[in-house]
């Protein structure tokens, strides 16, 4: 038994580096970028430390990963990553602006209506021109972009009917303040799609 709250997750170093590459293309140079369902918080530590213009705020709605991503961003010391706020998309949001909203690996892992209340919270904290980025598997047009996406989707189902990977198509439909900036091919089968608030 150990008292480290400190979680990981293998895929962040598998993926960290190639989220912060679209990163770098589509953030501003400065500002605040909301983390949405920051895990735990290996990511939000990655980005702070590599884009020391950024002030990270992580997030998520599980108790047990703020105190991963507390004690992560504690033994960085980093001056712009924040505490992490308890935020959960489909209740009320304790944060009414940021310059650029970031959510890894969420949509798929939650019932489908967090994906729209994903998309309206960030319609309301995103001023014109900032950017909105989704990472993770999707769909395309309606079919599964490889077979281990497939067999992954299968595996989400069957642990919980309300989770599974999500047509882009229906993603990009719910963003009606936002225009598609980017659809980015990521490692593993993944995308990460660029909003850009109109």
């Amino acid at each position: 038994m150990t008292d480290d709250p400190r979680r990981h997750a293998p895929a962040t170093q598998r993926n960290r580096d190639a989220i912060l590459a679209v990163l770098r293309r589509h953030l501003p140079a400065s500002g605040l970028l909301l983390e949405i369902a920051s895990g735990t918080g290996e990511h939000a530590l990655h980005f702070a430390a590599a884009l020391p213009g950024i002030t990270v705020q992580p997030s998520d709605p599980d108790a047990g990963a703020r105190a991963s991503i507390d004690a992560h961003a504690g033994d960085a010391g980093l001056a712009n990553i924040r505490p992490a706020l308890a935020l959960d998309v489909t209740g009320a949001w304790p944060i009414d602006r940021a310059d650029a909203l970031l959510c890894c690996n969420m949509i798929h892992i939650a019932p489908w209506e967090a994906t729209p209340a994903l998309v309206a919270g960030a319609a309301r904290v995103l001023p014109s021109g900032a950017p909105l980025l989704l990472y993770g598997p999707f769909l395309r047009d309606g079919r599964h972009t490889a077979p281990s996406n497939a067999a992954f989707d299968e595996s989400l189902r069957a642990r919980d009917a309300r989770w599974g990977v999500r047509d882009l198509d229906e993603v990009i439909a719910l963003a009606a303040d936002f225009d598609v900036e980017a659809i980015e091919a990521m490692p593993a089968n993944n995308l990460t799609a660029v909003f850009r608030r109109r």
